[in-house]
């Protein structure tokens, strides 16, 4: 047991829904929730005071210039076990704690495959088009079985989005920058090259992390490789898709269409052109927006905040100052 002094200010941010509260039991720690979103000197100053922060995945970025404006703060704690856009490096030099919470692959996995089948079938546009009065007002959808998906990545995630692929009769082509055959055979899928992921697939589901070498990696050349009518889903990374290469592709018609739940500015601001762009499919980065898996993040959260003031050892620690052995790598 080590003393610390206890938390006096935590600060929880961008909890859009003012969902964590009913998540996980807060009794006795003095936590303000924060349910909008600021940036650069609005949110110095909105945590200037705070002596633990409490993220969500990544919608807030914590470089190193924000880490040390903020010379109160000894304990950061984001959902999940790890987190891109957080300076681990900036925090272990200010011997600021950082710790991660459980987290589950499910709810995206099945947020993906609700994409696929909604944009696939039509089914937005078909329920706009019934209430207005028009019945079967929409070109036939996609059927999946037989048809290719490609998919972008077999970590945890693309793993299970691939054997519900195979549960549909759909045969799998995976592509990464470092994919194995190996891999690939034991998943179900056959490697491919990525032209060949984008040339040969229907549907292209990205599962790649977000890194200096995947950024951009769907760009214009990839999206006139696909076939005329082929889909295209990301509930990956905004920015591993050329966003001004999308918009023309979608617009040109080039694309069937595409599903996409994460972008590379968040909250996605009014009027920007993805909202009127055709045959689309936009959700706010609901991949992992389930309420268990809620329930795991700020269960996560409460506890490692309890032990701060414990003076116990903290749950799932990310850097030596939280008492890892070695600090993760953010940008893994």
């Amino acid at each position: 047991m080590t003393a610390r002094p206890p938390l006096r200010r935590i600060a929880l941010l961008d909890d859009f829904g003012d969902a964590a509260r009913a998540a996980a039991d807060w009794s006795g720690l003095p936590v303000e929730v924060f349910t909008d979103h600021v940036t650069g000197s609005a949110l110095t100053e909105r945590l200037r005071g705070f002596d633990a922060v409490v993220l969500i995945r990544e919608r807030s970025p914590f470089p190193a210039e924000l880490v040390e404006a903020l010379p109160d703060l000894r304990l950061m704690v984001t959902t999940g076990m790890r987190n891109r856009v957080l300076d681990l490096a900036a925090c272990q030099a200010r011997g600021i704690a950082v710790c991660g919470t459980p987290s589950a692959a499910a709810p995206t996995v099945e947020l993906a495959w609700g994409l696929i089948l909604g944009l696939a079938r039509r089914i937005p546009a078909q329920e706009a088009a019934l209430r207005q009065g028009r019945w079967q007002a929409q070109p036939p959808g996609l059927e999946l079985e037989g048809a290719t998906l490609g998919v972008a990545g077999l970590g945890r995630i693309g793993v299970r989005v691939t054997a519900i692929a195979l549960a549909f009769g759909m045969k799998v082509l995976a592509w990464s920058p470092n994919m194995t055959l190996e891999r690939a055979a034991a998943a179900g899928a056959e490697l491919v090259s990525k032209q060949d992921l984008f040339a040969r697939s229907d549907i292209v589901s990205l599962h790649l992390g977000l890194g200096p070498t995947t950024r951009g990696i769907v760009g214009a050349a990839e999206l006139a490789a696909m076939r005329p009518g082929a889909l295209l889903v990301n509930t990956a990374r905004g920015a591993l898709v050329d966003e001004a290469a999308l918009l023309a592709a979608l617009h040109e018609g080039r694309l069937g269409g595409a599903a996409i739940d994460v972008f590379e500015e968040e909250p996605l601001p009014p009027g920007h052109p993805l909202l009127a762009a055709p045959n689309t499919l936009l959700t706010p980065h609901l991949g992992y927006v389930s309420a268990r898996n809620y329930r795991a993040y700020f269960e996560g959260a409460t506890a490692c905040l309890r032990a701060w003031n414990a003076g116990a050892a903290l749950p799932n620690p990310l850097n030596a100052a939280a008492g890892a052995t070695t600090a993760q790598d953010p940008h893994a």
